[in-house]
């Protein structure tokens, strides 16, 4: 079997979604093509020899639409016969893309491929592309009646079943931002950050304008519940309510890229591998809990590499709320000293459909820069879903 390695791994910094935003002057397209000529560039790898190019997406419509990852390769002007396509798993959409593209290169299928994500959420809004569409259908609601429930009434019930008090909940959102504004001060974002040029602005935008140097627990305590409805305190009563906009991942513009490549294809070309696919899992849980996909993801993928926890010197559990890593490190009994060690989605924010290579990007860079062998990434997703996969460095 052929062994995937990754070759580099590039974001763009993290645009706050709102008309204002650093990002949202530009096209989605745009800010993916512009991503992803950086990685090749960085790497000069023949665009023409690329394989394909899977690119994650969750809001595909509007701007979002036409598959953006082919749209985003023409823009680049890059060569018309390599192919793209737009993968849809919800916030792990690609993290999946990822997995694909690395199976595609260990059954022999690619040599060489782009794997990317973009979500400009202040373009395109998140759940635009449902306009009040039922999309469950009536065999689900009967199924799970009374109704599935939003993420956010998940992410409560969550701090429910785990015992997670309004106190841990802040501190984790504090922790996150103090994290990642220590790695920002300290520049250790510098290399996996490309700037982005955004029509009008004097200058590309260079850093991340999610995180919020000083947040505290106390701060944090000021804010009310943000999914507390009369419905929904009806149904679940037992809920004290207790996640606020802060404890939940910011919507965000971004977009990031991974190029993967065959180990013999790297020899070949001269180009270092900078880690390997160890391993990948994908796995469904409860549709009405829906975030606590990433502890069974976590198990079996472990199960199935042979390795331990305790092994991993660096874990991203994707922070969609922050009762999700909470859940999952009491569950497992990890050490929360690996566990996002540069903030997460709290502070960085959540640009859907490249938060998957977002977390590798940052993943990797942060392992080589401490010298780790292995890295642990799950995402949760909308549906009751999560995907796992383990890198490992030399």
């Amino acid at each position: 079997m052929n062994q995937a390695v990754v070759i580099d791994a590039v974001r763009s910094p993290m645009g706050r979604a709102r008309p204002d935003g650093a990002l949202a002057g530009l096209h989605p397209v745009e800010l993916l093509s512009q991503v992803i000529g950086a990685l090749l560039e960085r790497t000069g790898v023949d665009p023409g020899t690329v394989d394909d190019v899977l690119v994650g997406c969750v809001t595909q419509s509007s701007e979002q639409s036409g598959n953006v990852g082919r749209m985003a390769w023409l823009a680049a002007g890059y060569p018309e016969h390599v192919p793209a396509v737009t993968v849809e798993r919800k916030c792990g959409s690609s993290q999946q893309a990822l997995q694909f593209a690395a199976q595609g290169v260990m059954a022999g299928g690619y040599d060489l491929v782009v794997v990317a994500g973009v979500e400009s959420m202040s373009r395109v809004p998140i759940g635009s592309n449902r306009q009040g569409a039922d999309i469950h259908g009536p065999s689900v609601e009967e199924r799970y009646a009374p109704g599935l429930i939003p993420q956010g009434v998940s992410a409560e019930l969550i701090a429910r079943r785990w015992k997670l008090t309004r106190r841990q909940l802040d501190e984790f959102a504090a922790r996150s931002h103090r994290l990642a504004s220590e790695a920002a001060a300290a520049g250790a974002f510098k290399r996996e950050i490309v700037p982005i040029r955004v029509p009008g602005a004097p200058a590309p935008v260079e850093a991340d304008e999610t995180i919020r140097p000083g947040t505290t627990a106390e701060t944090i305590a000021a804010l009310r519940p943000a999914f507390r409805t009369d419905e929904f305190a009806a149904r679940f009563p037992e809920l004290d309510w207790r996640i606020t906009p802060a404890t939940s991942s910011q919507l965000t513009d971004g977009a990031s890229a991974v190029l993967i490549a065959s180990e013999r294809t790297a020899r070949r070309l001269n180009l270092p591998a900078r880690a390997r696919f160890r391993g990948f899992h994908a796995c469904g849980d409860d549709p009405l809990l829906m975030l606590t996909g990433p502890i069974g993801a976590t198990r079996q993928i472990l199960s199935r590499t042979g390795l331990t926890l305790r092994q991993m010197d660096h874990v991203e559990v994707n922070e969609a709320f922050a009762s999700v890593p909470l859940a999952w490190q009491a569950e497992l009994d990890a050490v929360q000293d690996t566990l996002n060690p540069r903030g997460g989605a709290i502070a960085l924010g959540h640009p859907l459909g490249a938060t998957g290579c977002r977390l590798l990007t940052t993943m990797l860079h942060a392992m080589e820069d401490a010298d780790q062998r292995y890295g642990l990434q799950t995402v949760c997703e909308a549906g009751g879903m999560a995907n796992a996969l383990i890198l490992e460095r030399d």
